[in-house]
């Protein structure tokens, strides 16, 4: 049965739905990483597992591990069900073979797999695997990619930033025998980093604050697809989540042209409420882009304006607030952070 919003998390994993491992999975990831991942998910399993996040609530530190191992297992580590592995191995060698002649050649395969550099990588899914190395140094992805299948190694580079692209195949190319000891030590730090981040036992919380999060570090594209989604079932939810995705104050991450063109849709009134209880920073960063004479007004305008209403003030901001991003949307806004085509930056 699907879990109502912000109902109580079971005891034990054996309770949970796939979608609700997944969604636990995304928060125990952090945003930036759960922000990739959507990216390569198909659009109706991206909109259900955003609303399961939506409404997750408290993940006990227990649950949290056991899906995190799970995630390991199944994904990383364990054999998928058809591809064979040292078990199943085992079993063909005791049918065929004699006890003692068995254990002898298992002996000899079991050491040749364990053998294979970074085979700890080997069955994970291309986009799991991008997620995880494409901020790796370019030597340390082009050594990952020359112990990959030709056709994974294809995937990933595909993946990455067109830059990083140019970076790593240089270092492919150039590439010939590495030290097995290099090979040994740049292993065995990514174990031991794709444990720590999958590792943490801490208790974490889903809802909407993570939706919005993991929204802002997505790209434009994935945002739009995954809203437009949301929206059709649940507008209210859709509201909540955009509402906390780009608040007032960050409008700092707004660029100089970007910000001139905000300050020609917003009415005088707005501006100078909006900016009552804003930071030094923003206000300065407001005034430096309008004209000496304009900013003398507005400074006037909050020096007599007496006490207010905060909600007043949220309302005002949150008007400016739809402005930046009805203007990101056309283009004619870049924010410092967000996903997008680059070429809209001039």
């Amino acid at each position: 049965m699907p879990r109502r919003p912000n109902q109580a998390l079971p005891n034990s994993i054996d309770e949970l739905e796939g979608i609700t491992k997944a969604a636990i999975l995304l928060l125990a990831v952090g945003t930036e990483r759960a922000a990739k991942m959507l990216k390569y998910m198909d659009p109706k399993a991206v909109e259900e597992v955003t609303r399961e996040l939506a409404g997750l609530g408290r993940v006990p530190a227990k649950l949290h591990a056991e899906v995190v191992a799970d995630f390991y297992a199944n994904n990383i580590s364990s054999k998928y069900a058809g591809e064979g592995g040292l078990d199943y191995a085992k079993k063909i060698l005791e049918a065929s073979l004699d006890p003692k002649s068995a254990e002898r050649m298992l002996g000899q395969i079991q050491t040749q797999v364990q053998k294979t550099p970074f085979s700890f990588l080997q069955r994970a899914e291309s986009e799991s695997l991008l997620t995880f190395i494409q901020d790796e140094h370019p030597q340390t992805i082009a050594l990952i990619l020359c112990h990959l299948a030709h056709h994974k190694a294809s995937e990933i580079i595909g993946g990455l930033p067109i830059s990083k692209q140019v970076e790593v195949i240089k270092r492919v190319a150039n590439m010939e025998q590495t030290n097995p000891e290099v090979i040994r030590e740049v292993e065995k730090g990514l174990e031991s980093r794709l444990s720590s981040m999958l590792g943490q036992s801490m208790e974490k919380a889903g809802g909407i604050e993570t939706v919005a999060e993991i929204l802002n570090l997505a790209d434009r594209s994935t945002e739009k697809s995954i809203m437009e989604g949301l929206e059709s079932e649940d507008p209210d939810l859709v509201e909540q989540i955009r509402r906390l995705m780009f608040v007032f104050e960050d409008i700092l991450k707004v660029n100089d042209k970007g910000i001139q063109a905000v300050l020609k849709e917003i009415e005088n009134s707005d501006l100078s409420l909006a900016l009552k209880t804003a930071s030094e920073p923003l206000k300065e960063k407001i005034f430096k882009n309008m004209s000496e004479r304009a900013a003398a007004l507005i400074k006037e305008d909050m020096q007599y304006m007496g006490p207010v209403k905060v909600s007043d003030v949220e309302a005002a901001q949150q008007r400016v607030v739809d402005i930046v991003r009805r203007l990101e949307e056309s283009g004619d806004v870049v924010v410092e952070g967000r996903g997008g085509d680059t070429d809209q930056m001039v």
